[in-house]
């Protein structure tokens, strides 16, 4: 039944190909995936608030309000339950990190399951308190449906990167009702390198996701900024930008330690126990970090400044300036650990939505602290606007991103100006520290980085070793006497032997043609000389796990053609010459260049 519809699917394609160029055709994929990932964003949406609204208005119990101090707990478990339960066959991995990986060494192959495995971990993390975002889940879930119908469509490499681009990019807009701030997302985080044709299915993708998203799930996130900005106050959108930067290095740094600690701990429930009571605990102190939090900052960009201080045991002081200050900053340092600790304790989500939220907390901070001291009176509303562009700009290196995104969801486009400093300020700063974004830096770390900046570098992280190896060479055991394997040595297209011990097929060195004609071969006493007689050392070998930029370097510094390839227990597996590199090079090479086109 499979082959059947393989074989029925092939040939639509080759008919199809006959009537649509795949320029054309790509834009009415681009509209089908816009259609599905605005559909996910929708019920992403739809069931995390669900949960929300039962658990905190619907649930009727009189002591529930002490399960408050669970739920986060509940709803990691239930997510490591089902990943653990019902995806056996592939890797479930959370944030864009995994995404950034299937582009540069995958192909662009999402696995299937994230379609579906993404929204419904992440609605019950959200959904029971999980202190993070969706916005990461719905681009890997839109990010699968592009790569599924690239593939199933028959569609090549740079196609297929395409529509994966398109279902992030249409995620975005889905989620936070923003079309061009999805184009910019899928631009700057996925597609840095890109030429103006990209913009069409990407341009369609988004807008299709944002008018599917709006028809079923209509709510608005931010009440609308209307109030320009004034010359007086631009030193203090500096003042906040630095803040931000500062403080986004903080959370990188935090972010990592984190992330060690818990990756210590081996056993997976061990985990989920340890952080859902952390988190629990956190969020009975600290209730505004319940779930996303964009309703703490609907209701500071609305003048109800008490909302961070209200439900918690400092509710009955929330008159006090000085208090909700002082609660907010606690807040500010309590979301990033929550955050963390959500994600490290095997819940699913992203650092999208809180980044937003730590950085309106700062530019509430701010702008409530200089009217509060009657230094100036400062638009309370359009520093927590900037704050969420300059945190999202630092903490993900994508200022573009922060700027349109934030103007698009709050209609603060008459503060495009602050906009653009805070988040150019903010990213500069973080960038001085960190070469890399958050999402970027284990990958850099490892070597598996696409970079733009370094073409050659990239190219060879693309590479994998164990596909380049050549194993036509003729193996010669220790033992074995040359005189045996002479016509076997003579007929050999190659001028070098590779010796490896019987038993273990360890290996022990190599054995030239020319060395060999002249000693194994000359003479009548010669004729009882073995292979280990005539063995010399390799200049030296690689093993199969080796990168391929350790390779090359090997091969630079004994100037060398070819080198043996073993594996880790140093058997003997085959030869990576030069001329297969360069030939997987120059392929690769192309496919980068032209996957944009």
């Amino acid at each position: 039944m499979y082959v059947r519809m393989v074989n029925y699917v092939d040939r639509i394609n080759q008919y199809r190909k006959t009537k649509i160029s795949n320029r054309n055709f790509l834009v009415i994929a681009a509209l089908i995936v816009g259609v599905l990932a605005g559909l996910a964003a929708s019920l992403l949406k739809a069931i995390t608030h669900h949960i929300e609204d039962f658990l905190q208005t619907g649930f009727h119990w009189q002591y529930k309000y002490y399960l408050f101090f669970f739920f986060p707990f509940i709803g990691i478990l239930l997510s490591v339950m089902y990943v653990r339960r019902f995806i056996r066959r592939g890797k479930f991995e959370t944030g864009l990190t995994p995404l950034l990986y299937t582009i540069s060494r995958k192909s662009s192959k999402v696995e299937p399951h994230n379609i579906y495995s993404q929204i419904i971990t992440a609605a019950l993390t959200v959904g029971f308190g999980g202190s993070t975002g969706l916005e990461a889940p719905i681009v890997t879930s839109g990010a699968g449906i592009g790569s599924v119908v690239g593939r199933f469509l028959g569609l090549s490499y740079k196609e297929t990167t395409m529509l994966l681009a398109c279902g992030a990019a249409a995620g975005i807009a889905g989620a936070f009702n923003s079309p061009i701030a999805g184009i910019v997302f899928a631009v700057e985080i996925l597609l840095p390198e890109f030429s103006i044709p990209a913009f069409i299915p990407l341009l369609l993708a988004s807008a299709t996701a944002a008018v599917v998203a709006r028809l079923f799930y209509n709510e608005q996130l931010f009440f609308l900024v209307t109030e320009g900005w004034k010359m007086d106050a631009l030193i203090y959108y500096v003042i906040l930008a630095v803040f931000i930067g500062f403080f986004s290095i903080y959370f990188t740094k935090v972010s990592a330690f984190i992330k060690r600690s818990f990756y210590k701990i081996q056993h997976p429930y061990k985990k989920v126990v340890l952080g859902g009571l952390m988190l629990g605990l956190l969020v009975f102190l600290f209730p505004t970090l319940y779930g996303e939090g964009y309703i703490t900052i609907k209701n500071l960009l609305g003048g109800n400044y008490s909302v961070v201080v209200s439900n918690s045991i400092f509710s009955e002081y929330s008159h006090l300036p000085w208090l909700v200050l002082i609660f907010t900053l606690a807040t500010l340092f309590a979301k990033s650990a929550a955050t963390l600790i959500t994600l490290s304790a095997g819940g699913n989500g992203g650092i999208f939505a809180p980044s937003l939220i730590m950085g309106g907390l700062m530019g509430f901070m701010l702008a409530f602290a200089v009217n509060t001291l009657g230094i100036a009176q400062l638009n309370v509303a359009n520093f927590i606007v900037a704050g969420m562009a300059g945190s999202l700009s630092a903490i993900m290196h994508a200022p573009l991103t922060g700027i349109f995104l934030i103007a698009e969801i709050t209609g603060g486009y008459v503060l495009m100006v602050p906009l653009m400093i805070v988040s150019a300020i903010s990213y500069l700063i973080n960038r001085s520290k960190h070469k890399y974004s958050i999402y970027t830096k284990p990958l850099a770390e490892k070597g598996e980085l696409l970079s733009y900046e370094d073409k050659d570098s990239t190219v060879l992280n693309m590479m994998k070793l164990r596909y380049l190896v050549e194993k036509d060479y003729l193996i010669l055991n220790q033992d074995d006497l040359i005189t045996d394997r002479l016509t076997e040595i003579l007929q050999s297209k190659r001028s070098v032997f590779p010796v490896v011990a019987q038993e273990d097929q360890s290996f022990k060195g190599l054995i030239y043609l020319e060395e060999l004609l002249k000693k194994g071969i000359n003479h009548v006493d010669h004729l009882e000389v073995t292979a280990n007689d005539l063995i010399e050392e390799a200049p030296d070998t690689v093993h199969i796990n080796d990168p391929m930029r350790l390779v090359m370097q090997k091969m630079e510094k004994e100037n060398v053609w070819a080198l043996p390839v073993l594996t880790e227990e140093d058997r003997y597996l085959g030869f990576v010459s030069k001329t297969t590199i360069f030939n997987k090079y120059r392929r690769l090479l192309a496919r980068q260049a032209d996957y944009m086109e």
